[in-house]
């Protein structure tokens, strides 16, 4: 407890710091008071047959995400995951079209222009996903003996609202990577599962004791998984491989350089969480098309992606797991410039020719930790669905493992990475006794 007030202090004492978690927490409030701003002209009494779509199925991972801003019609309600969609297609671009190539290797001229084709794509999904939100809201609404205000304008102007409240929350995001604690945009997903984890947790909980036949003791012994599903996932994020690099000596005037050994570590997850909101983005589609589509065989098809306990969707979720964690490896490590760097300074891999030997041998090592460790990600991301299966409700099984336990470790461990890296340079201690919080991508978010 002393060290924990000590730390605190220290915190406090770094006026840059302090700044930056101010501003992240002035953010934060916005961005929550936001969640609970209904949409003019909607009735927020009769949204109860809204917040029972979204207490079970897909819909209620993407109210997660929201922060419950989806289920309460608000003007935030459509959230970060259209931007999240958007830089998925620009980054597939980047590989397959030559245009977007050479702007990637324009340095941060390109990245600034690839950013600005992301927000007119966002906005474009924007103007598609806001009157399919529109539709499913005026169906739920009829249930509970209500209904939206008919007329184009109406629809035209909660369009408009809802695109624009998830571009501000897409700013807000920025601002927080900008003048805040970093990892903005990880930062506003973070935010809304943890503001459902409590409810969710109390919920368990009563769920539990009103069990006769050891209600109590089950709740202990989902406890207890889920403190290990989370050790799990930080050994995931954190664990890494050590490639031995070899420096050769060199003399300099009267000094000599070189002849020591150094090791690159190689993360077993390169890509962090990524790959899981990139999957999550893509199976949000149906819910798109859920709104849109009268056909029963459509329907049929959704109504099948649109549960998260089915045996398809964590089959096609899984998958897509594997398939972006290799994409996202790739575009992350170049394994030809890294030994172009090792080579430019006299070091080599022991038993391994510099150069082209060298990019071919990181490659294959890659290939070879990336696959077990896709593997792993895909399974701890489809594990609520087996929680679910003894019992557990979707609210509370969705934190053992899945898309929302990755995203709160993976976050976390950054931002705790992000505030040591400011003790230390202010030369303070960091926030352990011993050894460095590693974060999913060395300290480098993804947005």
């Amino acid at each position: 407890m002393k060290k924990l007030i000590e730390t605190i202090k220290n915190i406090w004492k770094i006026e840059d710091l302090r700044k930056r978690l101010l501003t992240t927490v002035l953010f934060v409030m916005i961005y929550r008071f936001g969640s609970y701003v209904v949409l003019p002209g909607i009735d927020p009494t009769a949204l109860t047959a809204l917040k029972a779509q979204t207490s079970g199925g897909l819909l209620a991972l993407l109210d997660m995400f929201s922060g419950g801003a989806f289920s309460n019609a608000s003007v935030f309600a459509l959230g970060i995951m259209p931007y999240i969609s958007a830089s998925i297609v620009i980054q597939l671009l980047t590989i397959a079209v030559p245009y977007f190539q050479k702007m990637q290797r324009e340095g941060e001229s390109g990245r600034r222009k690839m950013n600005q084709f992301t927000r007119y794509l966002t906005v474009i999904i924007l103007l598609l996903q806001a009157p399919s939100f529109m539709v499913n809201l005026g169906v739920q609404l009829a249930q509970a003996g209500s209904a939206i205000p008919s007329g184009f304008w109406f629809m035209a102007s909660s369009t408009l609202i809802l695109a624009g409240g998830s571009m501000f929350v897409m700013w807000l995001g920025e601002r927080i990577t900008d003048k805040g604690i970093g990892n903005g945009i990880s930062f506003i997903i973070l935010v809304g599962i943890i503001a459902r984890f409590p409810g969710s947790l109390i919920k368990e909980f009563a769920s539990r004791l009103g069990d006769a036949g050891g209600g109590l003791v089950m709740f202990l012994g989902e406890l207890i998984v889920l403190l290990l599903v989370i050790a799990a996932s930080i050994m995931l994020v954190q664990g890494t491989r050590k490639i031995p690099v070899q420096y050769a000596k060199r003399v300099v005037g009267n000094k000599q350089y070189g002849g020591v050994r150094q090791y690159i570590p190689l993360k077993i997850n390169a890509a962090g969480v990524m790959p899981i909101i990139f999957a999550q983005a893509i199976m949000f589609i149906p819910v798109t098309l859920a709104g849109f589509s009268n056909s029963e065989a459509m329907n049929g098809f959704v109504r099948a992606f649109m549960d998260n306990t089915g045996v398809w969707y964590n089959l096609v979720f899984g998958f897509l797991i594997v398939v972006f964690t290799y994409f996202y490896t790739a575009i992350t490590i170049n394994p030809t410039q890294m030994a172009e760097e090792m080579k430019r300074n006299n070091g080599f891999i022991p038993g391994i020719k510099p150069g082209k030997r060298t990019a071919e041998y990181l490659d294959l090592i890659m290939s070879r930790i990336t696959l077990p460790g896709s593997i792993f990600l895909a399974f701890i991301a489809v594990m609520p669905a087996f929680a679910q299966l003894f019992g557990i409700n979707q609210a509370f099984a969705s934190f053992f493992g899945g898309t929302s336990l990755l995203i709160l470790v993976g976050v976390v461990l950054d931002t705790l990475q992000q505030i040591e890296s400011h003790l230390l340079m202010r030369h303070y201690d960091g926030l352990l006794k011993s050894g460095r919080i590693k974060g999913r991508t060395g300290g480098a978010s993804a947005y």
